[in-house]
């Protein structure tokens, strides 16, 4: 494990990182169900969290310490702004959702825990 990316890949930041990820997708969902019109409705509830978590897996940076190998060889930022589109996609969601407290609730935590890895952040941009 490299040292820069020492609190990124500590195994509690891992474990909360992985619980974001599923917030994120459960959120999509969520936003599927309550603004997708009633005929779609139950493809996209599946369909986008699907498809979000697809593009999670497959699109990732080489030799990335918290990811297996690699399906789709990432630039660092791209993969960045993946893992932003997406963390904070689900704040966007439940926003539009009309659960604004728990946006504003999942809001700051997205924001503190990329505080957090901002180690890791710098790493993706560097590769």
């Amino acid at each position: 494990m490299s040292e820069t990316l020492a609190l990124a890949n500590n195994d509690v930041m891992l474990a909360i990182r992985f619980l974001l990820e599923v917030v994120s997708l459960l959120c999509l969902a969520i936003w599927s169900w309550r603004k997708v019109p009633t005929p779609w409705r139950w493809l996209v509830v599946v369909a986008l969290p699907v498809a979000a978590g697809w593009a999670w897996g497959s699109f990732t940076v080489p030799d990335d310490p918290s990811k297996g190998e690699t399906d789709i060889r990432t630039p660092g930022p791209l993969r960045l702004l993946l893992e932003l589109a997406v963390f904070f996609g689900a704040v966007a969601a439940l926003h539009h959702a009309e659960l604004r407290r728990a946006a504003r609730w999942l809001l700051a935590v997205m924001v503190a825990y990329q505080v957090l890895a901002y180690d890791r952040i710098g790493w993706l941009l560097s590769h």
